[in-house]
């Protein structure tokens, strides 16, 4: 069994053989269970046929300490050791979307800029109900995913609007203001908000798929650009801190839905600006990932890397 849970959406399949894409996939509200436990006993029973996996990979939207685990963005917590799964492993859920890249077809990315993605230290990146970021590193050994919480760094800013924006969000009593809180699901409904502060216009109350979808209202338009601008310079501090000159990858939630806008816009332009490090960030090559569930590839790679025959456990 492989499972990606986020902090809205809980997604499970299984795979049948070693190498194999997963199968039986279906998607969970987390809302709607209790523990992450019943999430996975509702799924074997309801969407799987009633199998009993005898190994399962399961990424998780936050930290993880040993067999322990905390969403950021949702109240489950515990051990891996609850379920009854004879070997479970856990991944943060970008160490599991970083471990699928290698795996991605070209149909499943959307360029947006500098040389193809290559061979060598890869990030990847993605606003969903939170903010993840992970890096996949080559060695002799396979690929090698690394966890991390760049999310919640302190949000880039590159101009005075930008820095009135974050003062708007302070305002809300925020305190300091981290990327999450902007380059997020939720962070761009907040975005929304400060904008119209800023603006001195009235802000119509609107959810984040709302605002999406009215690009043509112009505050909508510009909280999803200033929105693409700062995810460009944050996606840059990240390619910077990994040396991620084999590519750096968008994922999460919130892109897919906006590929057109999200090509048109500054990223790339941001992505690229640095005073000291623009040659560098020219150089590496950015994408937009559109595959339907690219963690769940991910926690399959991890199974087949790693539960081979004769390999430790």
């Amino acid at each position: 069994m492989v499972a990606d849970i986020g902090g809205t959406n809980a997604r499970f399949g299984l795979v049948t053989a070693s190498g194999a894409a997963p199968s039986h996939v279906a998607v969970l509200p987390g809302a709607g269970y209790a523990t992450l436990g019943d999430a996975v006993s509702a799924y074997l029973a309801e969407h799987a046929g009633g199998a009993r996996p005898g190994a399962a990979c399961l990424a998780v939207a936050g930290p993880i300490d040993g067999d322990r685990y905390r969403l950021t963005n949702a109240p489950w917590a515990g051990s891996i050791r609850d379920l009854d799964v004879p070997y479970a492993k856990l991944l943060n859920d970008f160490e599991a979307l970083a471990l699928s890249l290698p795996h991605l077809r070209a149909s499943e990315l959307v360029p947006l800029g500098g040389p193809e993605p290559s061979y060598g230290v890869k990030a990847v990146l993605g606003p969903g109900t939170g903010l993840g970021v992970g890096g996949l590193v080559p060695t002799d050994h396979g690929w090698v995913p690394l966890p991390g919480e760049g999310g919640h760094v302190i949000v880039p800013t590159a101009d005075d609007r930008e820095l009135e924006v974050v003062r708007a969000l302070r305002a809300e009593g925020l305190g300091p203001v981290v990327a999450e809180h902007v380059l997020s699901g939720p962070g761009l409904a907040r975005l929304y908000r400060a904008l119209a502060r800023v603006n001195g216009v009235a802000a119509a109350p609107l959810a984040t798929s709302e605002i999406v979808a009215r690009l043509d209202d112009p505050l909508c338009a510009e909280t999803v650009e200033v929105f693409c601008g700062m995810l460009g310079s944050f996606a840059g501090n990240v390619a910077l801190t990994l040396g991620a000159r084999g590519g750096v990858y968008l994922g999460g939630g919130v892109l897919p839905r906006i590929v057109e806008r999200v090509c048109a816009s500054n990223f790339r332009a941001r992505f690229a600006t640095n005073p000291d490090m623009s040659d560098y960030l020219a150089g590496i090559g950015t994408a937009l990932i559109v595959a339907p569930q690219p963690a769940l590839t991910g926690a399959a790679a991890w199974l087949t890397q790693h539960l081979t025959p004769g390999t430790p456990r």
